[in-house]
Order: structure tokens, then C-alpha cells, then sequence
């Protein structure tokens, strides 16, 4: 593996990626992943089980990748404790993050977040860590069946820790270079430092993103145009990704109470846009919870909890939904196809250089608080 130092990134062609144009699948197509066939890998790290959601992945040309993340180890072993410092850089810096069993903390550019379900993150190549995570200490079997929510409560924080994520393309076709080896922290200061580096790809207005499941503009807004049907009010959540990701990606989650009670942090204002439901050349759908029922060419198909459906703009539509129901939406956006792969060579050179692709350090006084996360990136 070749090794350049960081000033040689422009000139070598590492900055942007230079691999084959990114194409989402613009056909008629429908793809389904069922939960009843999810295979549970550790596939990166020992104390993480991945399942993802091949078929979709296949069929969308492999330009976006959604997994379901569960921790299945306790974290005060050897093998399983906080991470290193690290940093992902698929095409367009896109990774999303969705909480949705036990509790988190995360080491974001020199801040550090505790999260729980509901919590949304876009990483967006940002140096971090996970620092820590909750385990059950239940059976691997039983570890994953426990049920999983977007909304935080007592329960589900108790649970080990799991969430959704996405990237555009695989992680095995990007780098994913570490910035400060496990041996080399130093936890008197390392956490406090903020980092920036010319890789990172994003689109113009891209950047980090946190939404707190209980923050005002996390609240989910009554559906009332009659789209979609249930015996209970139909509710919806934007995530408020479309921005921050540089307008790559939406997200929103439709959901419905638990009969006889009132779960979901509801806001008073007006009735959600339903045109939310049309952005998107792709469109995936992830029940996180109860069940739900599309539309495909007149004939109708259910799915239930740990169900993904992936298809073309028009090719399915979301026509019902069961009490106690979360449904993640993801509407993939005509901004992807202006982005390119990473050559094999361009991954390689990247890992190898590690700590080396960082232009600038500063150290925060303090990890809660101070400047936005990202604020030294260009």
C-alpha cells in the first residue's frame, strides 16, 4: 500500500472520490427484505450483530445500504470496549443513525452525546467514537427479539443498544481510516479535540445533524388527508435530514399510538405536508414497530416489525398502517447520481494514511457544550 503525507492529497487524487458514477434504480422495481430471513453478522466488530437489507441494496444498484446494528456483548470486556477514534467516508459523507433500543454515548469532534431511541444522527465524516452502549445480558437469541421504538421510555433504554443505519454504498468500498488508535488515547484529552480534513465530500450546505426525539422539531404532526388508512390518527416525523445530508436523502417516520394510550410527542400545529411522501427516485421503508400495508401495480402486501421494503419512486405506496405502528421512510434523492465511488486504490491509500489525513486540531475546554460539531471542516 502506497503512503503519502497529507499535504500530497491533492495532487495524488485522494480528495474526491474518482470511481464509477453512483446510479439509483429508476426502474419499476420493488425489493423486499423480510425480518424472518435476516441473517445477524459480526461482521465489523465482535460486540456487533449486523443484518442488512440485501435485497434492496442489490436491486438499488448497491448505491445505498440500510442495516439493522445490534450490540450483543457487554462492553467492559477487552474486546468490546469503546472504540478507537475513526471517521466513515462513503460518497457524500452520507451516514445516518436511528436509534431505536437502549442508550448510547457518543465521542462527536470533541463533544460527547448520550442518546436513546428516537435519537437521529448524520455523522457526516466526522471524526468519533462510541464510548459506550447498554447490554441486556440477555441470550443472543432473546437479545434479538427485544422490541425496539423511536420513542424513548424506561423500557427500551434498558434494553442492549441497537439502531438503524444507512450509508450510500457499502463500507467496504470507502475508507474508514482511524484517526487515533485504541493505544494512543489519551482520555485526559483526546475526547476534547476537534478535527477537520479535506475528504470529507459532501455536498454544498452538508454537515452534521443531531435531532433529539423530544425536541420541538422532532414532534410528530397529525396526517389528515385520508392516505393512510388506520383505525387510530395517523402521526409524522420529520427527522430533518434533507438538509444537512446536502439534500441526498429524507426521512420521515409515520407512526400511531398504542390503543388507549397516548405515546407519541405530538405537536399542536397544522397538519403534516403529506407531499413529504413524494420526494424520492427510491424509496425505502423500514417497520420498526406493529405493521403496515402497501400498494404495488393494484395488489396489496403487508409487512411487520424488521420488514424493508426498497422501490422505484411510484412503484409502491404506503396505504395503511396498525395501532402502535413506527414506519421509517427514506426518499433517495436525484443528488446521489452527481456522486462517484472511491476507487479501491483511493480506500486503500486513505486507510493507510490514517491520522495523517488531519489538517487541523483544536482542543474544546469543555466536551458538553462550545462550538458546532464540524465547525473547523472548510
Amino acid at each position: 500500500m502506497n503512503v503519502h503525507a497529507a499535504g500530497d492529497l491533492k495532487t495524488t487524487g485522494l480528495t474526491h472520490p474518482n470511481g464509477a458514477p453512483l446510479r439509483l434504480n429508476t426502474q419499476d422495481f420493488v425489493a423486499i427484505d423480510r425480518d424472518k430471513s435476516a441473517k445477524f453478522e459480526a461482521t465489523y466488530r465482535p460486540q456487533a450483530l449486523y443484518n442488512r437489507a440485501n435485497e434492496g441494496f442489490h436491486a438499488n444498484n448497491e448505491t445505498f445500504l440500510l442495516h439493522e446494528v445490534a450490540t450483543n456483548l457487554p462492553i467492559y470486556r477487552p474486546d468490546t470496549g469503546p472504540t478507537d477514534f475513526h471517521l466513515h467516508l462513503p460518497p457524500g459523507g452520507f451516514q445516518l443513525v436511528l436509534v431505536t433500543s437502549g442508550a448510547f454515548t457518543f465521542d462527536y469532534d470533541g463533544r460527547f452525546y448520550n442518546v436513546g431511541p428516537g435519537a437521529v444522527m448524520l455523522q457526516s465524516a466526522i471524526v468519533h467514537r462510541q464510548l459506550f452502549y447498554t447490554w441486556s445480558g440477555l441470550s443472543t437469541e432473546d437479545n434479538l427479539k427485544t422490541p425496539q421504538t423511536v420513542v424513548p421510555d424506561p423500557i427500551s433504554m434498558g434494553y442492549s443498544g441497537k439502531f438503524l443505519e444507512a450509508f450510500i454504498t457499502d463500507p467496504t468500498t470507502f475508507p474508514n481510516p482511524t484517526i487515533v488508535g485504541p493505544d494512543q488515547i489519551n482520555e485526559a484529552e483526546t475526547p476534547r479535540v476537534a478535527w477537520s480534513h479535506a475528504l470529507h465530500d459532501r455536498p454544498a450546505d452538508a454537515g452534521f445533524w443531531l435531532q433529539d426525539p423530544l425536541a420541538l422539531d422532532a414532534l410528530y404532526k397529525p396526517l389528515t388527508d385520508g392516505s393512510v388508512k388506520s383505525a387510530l390518527p395517523v402521526y409524522v416525523r420529520d427527522i430533518g435530514i434533507e438538509i444537512p445530508s446536502g439534500h441526498l436523502v429524507t426521512g420521515h417516520i409515520i407512526a400511531t399510538d398504542p390503543r388507549g394510550r397516548s405515546l407519541l410527542p405530538k405537536s399542536a400545529s397544522i397538519a403534516v405536508d403529506a407531499d413529504c411522501f413524494a420526494k424520492g427516485e427510491v424509496v425505502i421503508y423500514r417497520v420498526i414497530r406493529g405493521s403496515a400495508e402497501f400498494k404495488k401495480a393494484g395488489e396489496s402486501f403487508e409487512l411487520s416489525a424488521g420488514d424493508v421494503v426498497t422501490a422505484g419512486k411510484d412503484s409502491v405506496g404506503l396505504t395503511g398502517v396498525g395501532e402502535n405502528t413506527q414506519v421509517l421512510r427514506l426518499g433517495l434523492l436525484k443528488g446521489i447520481n452527481e456522486l462517484r465511488s472511491w476507487t479501491p486504490t483511493q480506500r486503500d491509500e486513505i486507510d493507510g494514511l490514517a491520522g495523517q489525513i488531519i489538517t487541523q486540531k483544536d482542543i474544546r475546554p469543555l466536551r458538553t457544550e462550545g462550538r458546532p460539531v464540524g465547525y473547523l471542516y472548510a
